[in-house]
């Protein structure tokens, strides 16, 4: 039985690994890209392609900042895993080409994805269907100035958050706590998106689910709380530092966990989502309400990242989690036969 070296540790490929590594074909893992979030999609991507190609699959690296995706289709990819964080990678547009190539794919739909990218429609779609998220005010292009902008600290409160809706990793995102701070948030959010959310400050925990599946069998993994220092979870302590606790399981009350989980998941059904995803939430400390920030439809997995070590504590090994989402990649929709391989009526045969 071959041999490989990996990151994992040096392990022998069980018959079952090989089976699986032939039925999944030539993979792509689509990696870095062109969004702000490039640097953690390269993290995320490399860690994916170690644990597949530790399994036995026949995995390779597929930058598309670098490469036309319509090389997929040329060099016989068969299904594709998308590592990419943030605008083209995880907005639809990736999995729009993916679908006209007709190469599966991890994760969720096109409509799915083009949504949840953006928190405004996001969060218009969970309202709709009484789902609770923080009150908001869309700043669009044009009422960026201190006219409009000095009243949305009347419309939400101090303190209040300030985001660009179409942007991950907590990327230009500030903590507005007084009405002097709030165009200069207003900016830096606008440098990532020509849309700015202003968003209600939730005082509480925070606290991120991660679900895999779709649909009815969907299900979520327990929940992390993260203890930030201070609150500040930006980018740094993400991705670059250790100063960020991650507790899994929570330690939160069980009916208190159920509760996230539950609202989790509905969010998730709501748009739509497939394969795997990652709500974020905040818990409301006077009363203990969970509100839904976002949902990542292309979670980080990184060494730091949190759908890894909710699938540990469920049981899951990170090697594993890779391969299962992977068998799981799919289609919008099947492909339908082409009219000329549609039968003639019976009349005019």
């Amino acid at each position: 039985m071959s041999t490989r070296f990996h990151p994992f540790g040096t392990r022998h490929l069980s018959a079952r690994d090989k089976a699986v590594g032939v039925r999944l074909g030539k993979v792509a893992v689509l990696l870095g890209g062109s969004s702000a979030e490039r640097e953690i999609s390269l993290m995320s991507g490399r860690g994916v392609l170690a644990a597949l190609q530790s399994r036995g699959v026949d995995a390779h690296a597929f930058d598309p900042s670098t490469r036309d995706l319509s090389e997929l289709k040329r060099d016989g990819f068969q299904r594709v895993f998308i590592a990419l964080h943030g605008r083209h990678g995880e907005d639809g547009s990736v999995q729009g080409a993916l679908e006209l190539l007709r190469i599966p794919y991890t994760g969720s739909g096109v409509m799915a994805s083009a949504i949840a990218m953006d928190k405004v429609m996001t969060k218009r779609v969970w309202l709709a269907e009484g789902l609770s998220t923080p009150r908001f005010a869309w700043l669009a292009p044009g009422e960026h100035g201190a006219g409009r902008v000095r009243t949305i600290s009347d419309e939400l409160g101090l303190p209040l958050i300030v985001k660009p809706p179409r942007e991950g990793s907590s990327i230009g995102i500030s903590k507005v706590v007084g009405y002097s701070d709030m165009q200069a948030a207003v900016e830096l959010a606008a440098r990532y998106d020509p849309d700015v959310l202003c968003e209600e400050f939730i005082d509480g925990d925070e606290v991120t689910c991660a679900l895999i599946g779709q649909g009815a069998s969907a299900r979520a993994l327990p929940v992390v709380k993260i203890e930030a220092p201070e609150g500040a979870y930006d980018y740094q302590n993400k991705y670059f530092t250790d100063v960020v606790t991650y507790r899994c399981p929570a330690g939160l009350p069980e009916a208190e966990e159920q509760a996230i989980a539950s609202l989790a998941l509905k969010a998730y059904r709501t748009l739509g989502c497939r394969g795997w995803g990652r709500a974020d939430l905040m818990i409301r400390r006077s009363d203990r309400k969970p509100f839904l920030l976002e949902m990542n439809t292309s979670p980080g997995m990184t060494t730091h990242s949190l759908v890894p070590m909710s699938a540990k504590a469920a049981g899951i090994p990170y090697e594993q989690l890779c391969v299962e989402l992977l068998i799981g990649a799919t289609l919008d929709a099947p492909p339908r036969a082409s009219a000329l391989d549609t039968p003639p009526p019976e009349e005019d045969r």
